[in-house]
């Protein structure tokens, strides 16, 4: 980090903090601080839907899940265009008609108070851990290459969030996440461009995909129905459908992001823009990755991309052996370099060499068992040490080769990524626990600013609490899968509640209530037991939820079950 780096790192955050915090205080009435006036237009609500997802975890692990194992990951994406036209035509209608604040307003209607808490309850736990980690990627992966403390990168990101969030609700989050999302897609594209700038003079963008390909890093769809492979195109179909049906349509996070928009119309437009999009965004970011990849077959990368765990080998009497396998490291390096140099003056004169092709295979299958080897050292040191260190690749790239000033702008997208999601995450908190919580048990009459105030107080209690939870985190697989997972354990049940709700009339509250409760216990035992991916977790907890409440309305009968206040 030299000056110039630091100061458009401060200058960057700065502005956004300052900009959101001036440029929308003085919020009067809940309708102005909640929904920002319903003055948000499309395109607007499209940026601020991306930008909810696109946290910091989205651009530190992405590229580095790429490395690892190629472009496969994108197929997570593929329900999601799909999910955007469902939401469209039956979510924001019924929404704004109904002219709610939270999603969970809308289940009290159709059903009950107990069935709309119950939601509420679940949406805060797991979007209290999940705005918790949001905070904590980039703190934790920053702290670590950078020698920064982990605590106190926790404290200041969380600070700059709840600054700008309690101050303007919102309409603050809507605006800064357009600034957000111009710092991220401009960081993101001038780091692709350098990339292939550093590449070897002779290797064009066309021969760069082509030893990527040979690496099989471009393997995008795998049709197998093994359910034990995290990532195929059915498990993103059916999966990546369901957990983005239940996240941009019963996520409050996401919800309030379009409730906010000038009408029905606009609200989505915005959607359609983020389905659009999204797919090729990500698809984007895997591509860094996988010319990462291919920037490393021409240059020495660490045997572990983690400071940490290297650490740990200093200090301990595996340091010989963990020394060994890098100078065996640095060999494997020397001789790929000279294979792919070779096979990069094959592919200019449009021959495919495959015994070249087949050499180059192997040296990378020799430097992945070398890599293996190191993480079984680093787990001998210490049981709990997290081997996976997919997450720092891309930092650890930006930190050794970009040129002055673009490590600072790449931080500032990190850190920009971390505050957009946490900042929508704070909001949607708030705006849950005072609407849903607070105000619908408080007693007595209460005014507009006492609401306001209210949204503000939870705003900081939730930003605290988020920042304790990023404090006490720990390192989980690879980070992008992790915050994935926790919507997963808890996003079909809500979803089942919400698809009862939309489409199947005649259950009632009784008979949804308990079927929510029966079905979020049995995904959290089948995610305990660890039998299917993560990502057919959305599906069983929508298909239980509906199934169960069908079941349990034709035992209960619609007798002793009154109708609810629901309006078609």
């Amino acid at each position: 980090m030299q000056l110039l780096d630091w100061i458009i790192l401060s200058a960057t955050l700065l502005f956004i903090v300052a900009y959101g915090a001036i440029k929308t205080k003085g919020s009067k009435n809940v309708n102005e601080y909640i929904l920002g006036n319903n003055e948000t237009p499309w395109w607007t609500v499209g940026l601020s839907v991306m930008a909810t997802q696109a946290s910091a975890i989205t651009f530190l692990s992405t590229p580095g899940q790429a490395y690892h194992d190629g472009m496969g990951f994108v197929q997570f994406y593929f329900g999601l265009p799909l999910a955007m036209v469902v939401i469209c035509i039956t979510f924001i209608p019924i929404y704004h008609k109904l002219k709610v604040y939270t999603a969970y307003e809308y289940l009290e209607q159709r059903f009950d108070v107990k069935t709309r808490s119950l939601a509420a309850l679940i949406f805060l736990v797991q979007r209290g851990l999940g705005t918790g980690f949001t905070i904590y990627a980039p703190a934790i992966i920053l702290s670590s290459l950078l020698g920064w403390n982990l605590n106190l990168m926790n404290v200041v990101i969380g600070v700059m969030i709840i600054i700008y969030t309690m101050s303007g609700g919102t309409k603050a989050v809507n605006v800064t996440h357009k600034q957000q999302m111009f710092v991220i897609f401009t960081g993101m594209i001038i780091a692709f461009f350098i990339i292939l700038d550093l590449l070897p003079e002779e290797l064009d963008f066309n021969n760069a995909l082509h030893i990527a390909g040979a690496n099989e890093k471009l393997n995008i769809l795998d049709f197998s129905f093994d359910p034990e492979k995290r990532y195929t195109i059915w498990s993103g179909i059916a999966g990546g459908f369901f957990l983005a049906l239940a996240y941009f349509g019963t996520d409050q996070s996401q919800v309030q992001r379009y409730l906010s928009g000038k009408s029905v119309r606009e609200s989505q437009m915005g959607l359609i823009m983020n389905g659009f999009l999204k797919v090729p965004m990500q698809f984007f970011i895997l591509l860094i990755g996988v010319m990462v990849f291919v920037f490393f077959q021409f240059h020495s990368a660490p045997l572990h991309f983690n400071p940490n765990n290297t650490k740990l080998i200093e200090n301990s009497a595996y340091k010989s052996k963990y020394n060994n396998l890098e100078k065996q490291l640095d060999a494997v390096a020397g001789e790929k370099k000279e294979i792919s140099m070779l096979y990069v003056d094959q592919l200019s004169k449009d021959f495919d060499n495959k015994e070249l092709h087949n050499k180059m295979i192997a040296l990378n299958s020799r430097e992945k068992d070398l890599r293996d080897q190191a993480k079984e050292l680093i787990h001998q040191i210490d049981k709990k040490a997290e081997t996976n260190d997919k997450d720092y690749v891309f930092l650890y790239f930006i930190l050794n080769f970009l040129p002055k000033g673009l490590i600072g702008l790449l931080l500032a997208v990190i850190i920009s990524a971390a505050m957009s999601s946490s900042a929508s995450g704070l909001n949607a908190l708030a705006s849950t626990t005072t609407i849903d919580i607070y105000k619908r048990h408080v007693k007595g009459d209460k005014t507009d600013k006492h609401f306001v105030n209210s949204t503000r107080l939870f705003t900081l209690i939730w930003g605290v609490i988020a920042i304790l939870f990023a404090c006490m985190g720990s390192l989980f697989d690879n980070l992008i899968q992790m915050v994935n997972i926790i919507g997963s354990i808890f996003y079909g049940t809500v979803l089942g509640i919400f698809l009862v709700a939309f489409y199947i009339k005649f259950i009632k509250a009784e008979a949804i209530f308990w079927s929510a409760v029966v079905t979020q216990t049995i995904v959290l035992i089948i995610y305990k037991l660890d039998i299917l991916s993560y990502l057919w977790l959305n599906v069983i907890g929508a298909s239980l939820t509906i199934v169960i409440a069908l079941l349990l309305q034709l035992l209960i009968g619609t007798k002793n079950d009154p109708e609810s206040s629901y309006i078609e």
